[in-house]
Parts: structure tokens; sequence; C-alpha cells
């Protein structure tokens, strides 16, 4: 038998893999290959960005964009310390094929991205790079403002912790909700085993799930599964002194739905923001989050920001509500489908 799955480290949600695996709970925990970092403990208490709006984005001097402006004329604030990913300049090619050829953007505490564009320019591929799955062949990538040399394994980067959720949700197959939530506590953490339960029991209602603990993915429908494995990414060791400041990236994370279940998703993905208020009424935890998708109705219910993704390079960026005002002939045929405009297929 064959189990789909992630893998876990203390800052990161690893890629699905097929590997074997027996039936048992305590079989089907051990056999996963683990990723294991010795990170030392890094203060990672976050004050809040100096200027923040009442939507959660940091308010920032010279940064708006009129509709006739190119890219580069748009100015990143001048303060910096909000920054908790930073990508400059990154090319990444897979063989003759050049996704990515020169991407250069922040990520600010406090900030709902969204990541669009045609298919095939590279939004999945720096989603991954980001969270340390890939290395960019040329460019940087900063943690906090702390360069990362290489993937996951890195030892001496912390401060943040990075989730991935993935399309397909990439859940373990042979294991239970409840053991696909807790993977990697069951795995790595000092709590007991009922208190893992508990805390699995209390994420899964943060993200609108009760009674379906000892459910098997099968059993689940695909919003569901979705919620399931945004619970898994949320997560977090109660054992630890220090709760890291976490950015979730979501790799369209309602393809597949229909339009109710992707409104679920989509307030679901608001209400585990530090803005915003998750299924229990307590405050989201969550202090960044990206999302990748191509829906119009994500772009407008749960991101802020936008970046606009086109052969390999950001062409355009500005806030939601330009989406559909921008004079960007690029944006314009994006936002209404047209054939005629500069994305050809």
């Amino acid at each position: 038998m064959q189990a789909k799955g992630t893998f876990s480290s203390p800052s990161l949600t690893l890629l699905p893999l097929n590997i074997p695996c027996s039936s048992s709970r305590s079989g089907s925990l051990s056999c996963y290959f683990q990723i294991k970092q010795q990170r030392k403990t890094i203060c990672a208490c976050v004050a809040p960005p100096l200027n923040i709006g009442s939507n959660g984005i940091s308010k920032t001097k010279n940064n708006h964009m009129s509709k006739s402006e190119e890219l580069h004329s748009v100015l990143e604030p001048e303060d910096d310390s909000d920054v908790l990913i930073e990508c400059k300049d990154v090319h990444k090619s897979f063989g003759e094929k050049h996704i990515l050829r020169g991407v250069s953007f922040k990520i600010r505490h406090g900030e709902a991205v969204g990541i669009i564009g045609p298919s095939g320019t590279g939004k999945s591929t720096i989603l991954k790079i980001m969270a340390g799955l890939l290395t960019p062949d040329k460019g940087e990538v900063y943690i906090r403002g702390r360069k990362r040399d290489g993937l996951i394994s890195d030892n001496e980067i912390s401060g943040v912790r990075i989730g991935l959720v993935f399309q397909s949700a990439a859940l373990f197959d042979s294991l239970t909700v409840r053991e696909n939530v807790g993977f990697l506590l069951y795995e790595s953490s000092t709590m007991p085993e009922d208190q893992i339960s508990e805390l699995v029991t209390e994420t899964l209602a943060a993200v609108g799930l009760k009674g379906v603990e000892d459910r098997l993915p099968s059993e689940l429908s695909g919003g569901m599964k979705k919620r399931v494995a945004l619970a898994r990414s949320i997560v977090f060791d109660a054992s630890k002194a220090t709760i890291e400041p976490e950015v979730l990236l979501y790799d369209e994370p309602t393809a597949g739905l229909d339009p109710i279940a992707s409104t679920v998703v989509e307030d679901l993905i608001r209400s585990v923001h530090m803005t915003g208020e998750d299924a229990v009424g307590k405050p989201g935890k969550i202090a960044s989050y990206v999302v990748v998708t191509h829906q119009h109705s994500t772009i407008r219910r749960a991101v802020d920001r936008l970046l606009f993704l086109h052969n390999g390079k950001v062409v355009w960026q500005g806030m939601t509500d330009e989406f559909t005002t921008s004079a960007s002939p690029i944006v314009q045929q994006f936002a209404s489908g047209s054939l005629d405009g500069p994305i050809k297929y």
C-alpha cells in the first residue's frame, strides 16, 4: 500500500511523497522519513508593524501606484523591520526552461498577499523557493533579514515558521484526521499524547471541523480535506518556550472546489490570520500569508495586495481594489478573461 503525505519540520510542511506504510498507527507514524533539525531557540517576539491600517496591512509611504505607472516606479517603505520574507532578483530554471527571471518582493508582518498570473509563469515555483523546497539559481531569499543559503535543512535560520498548504491537501491516506493534524507533534514533540489529542481537537474546531478526528481522508469531502490540511499547518507545539510568527503559503487552495466550498475556504484563510477570528471566536495566529490563485473569488475575498507574475517577472503589483480598475493591459486581460492582450496561449 502506498501512502501520500507531507513531511514536516519545525518550520515547514514538505512535499507529498509516495512511501510504503503499514496499517497500524504506530507503524504508520514510524515509517515516514523525518527531516529533523537541531535549531537554536531564538527569541521571536515580534512587535507590531510601526504603522498598521485597519485591514492589517502596513501603511507605507509613496507606495500607491497610479493606474498608468509601471512597476519600477513603486517605492518600498524605508523601514524593513517588519519584513518576514524577502525575495531579491530570484531566477530559477529547469533544464533549458527559464521559469523565474528576476523576481523581487517582500512579505511584511500582517500582510495578506496574492500571487496571480497566467499558468506556467512561476507562481508555485516562487512559493516553493520561499518555503525552502527549492533553491534559486541566482538571487537571494532572506528570512527576517538573514540570508538563507540552502534548503530547509539550514540550522542557522530562525525567527519565522513557514507552512505550505498544498493544492491537493496531501494528507496521509492511512492515518486518521487526528494523526494527520498532529503528525509533527507525535513524531517530535515532548507533549503527552492526550495533550496532543486535545490540541488537535481545538485546532480542528478553529477551522470549523468537529467530530472528524477518527475519520480517514477517504471519508472526507474535498473542502474538508483542505481544512484538515490547514489545521495541520497551523497546529503548534505548546511545549515550546517561544512560538515564532508563522507565514502560511497556500498553493491554489480553492482548486477543484465548488463556489460554496471555495467561499468556506477563502473565509477560513482570513479567519486564521492575525486580523481575523477563527471558527470558535479566538483571534487568528498567522502573522502573514501568501496565496497563489487563479480564482477571482479568492482574489476578492482572501487577499489585500497582489503581485502579478508574467514571463518569470513581477510585472504589476497593487491593492486588490486596483485589480479591476488598473489601466495595465496585462491586468485588464487577466481580470476580464479576454483572448486579446499581451498574454498569449
